[in-house]
């Protein structure tokens, strides 16, 4: 069966950050079957292969460089090569996020508080910071920041995940009118409770899973796929007019500050 496609990100350039698996491969996906080049990113190799292999058998536009977020020489180089290539950066979608620690919060370790805010919120910003230059002159360019429903409602054992991601939801709104006159939109996606890997530790004990069902109205957990669209629609041109917005993806789960 071969999977839906557009055109309407046809001539775009696309960069998705940690995107070999989970949410961020399916995002990289959606947005190469909707017309994007993607590139795709990981820290090891043989993931950055195996994922961009998979994308080329759906005749996907998609190249791939080894890339940890938090690495000022990879992410420099990253971003070079993309301006070397293709002349300038038409999406960037922000995903990598780490969780070292579940338990108490005041039981945080140290380090374990440094590697989440340095991943979740230090990359972030410093992604976006580089990025602009390369994505000023395109017309319409946009960058989606990857939050979690937890910025709204902390998760129990994940507190400085949580505090992290609330974060994140500020940065998109503190950035918004400083890169609207550059003509560069962005927004920010929560998604709720998504059955990847990452999230294993909430949905894989039987108890938790059915806590978790019993606050989502349309009764099931989601998947990587509930978020690509969103994304899609969000870098495209149908979305010219939303910029410093927060999307909830979560099922109906109730979210408040």
């Amino acid at each position: 069966m071969s999977s839906p496609r557009s055109i309407k990100l046809n001539g775009k350039t696309a960069v998705v950050t940690a995107s070999t698996d989970g949410i961020g491969f399916a995002v990289a996906q959606k947005l190469g079957l909707d017309g994007a080049h993607v590139v795709i990113s990981s820290r090891k190799q043989d993931k950055v292969d195996s994922a961009k292999a998979t994308l080329k058998k759906l005749n996907i536009s998609v190249s791939g460089e080894v890339c940890h977020v938090t690495d000022s020489v990879q992410r420099t180089a990253l971003l070079n090569k993309i301006e070397n290539d293709f002349g300038g950066l038409d999406i960037l979608v922000l995903n990598a996020g780490v969780n070292p620690y579940f338990g108490p919060t005041l039981n945080t370790p140290e380090e374990a508080y440094d590697k989440i805010f340095n991943t979740n919120v230090k990359s972030t910003f410093l992604w976006i910071q580089q990025a602009v230059p390369l994505m000023k002159n395109r017309k319409n360019a946009s960058i989606t920041v990857v939050s979690s429903i937890a910025a709204f409602a902390p998760f129990q054992q994940l507190g400085v995940y949580s505090m992290s991601k609330t974060a994140l939801v500020a940065m998109t709104k503190t950035f918004c009118s400083e890169l609207g006159v550059e003509g560069i939109r962005i927004n920010c996606v929560a998604p709720g409770v998504i059955k990847t890997k990452f999230s294993s530790a909430l949905w894989k004990n039987t108890a938790m899973e059915k806590s978790i069902l019993e606050k989502v109205p349309v009764g099931r957990l989601g998947t990587v796929e509930d978020c690509s669209g969103i994304v899609s629609f969000l870098s495209s041109d149908e979305s010219s007019y939303i910029t410093g917005e927060t999307f909830i993806v979560a099922g109906g789960m109730q979210s408040r500050m």
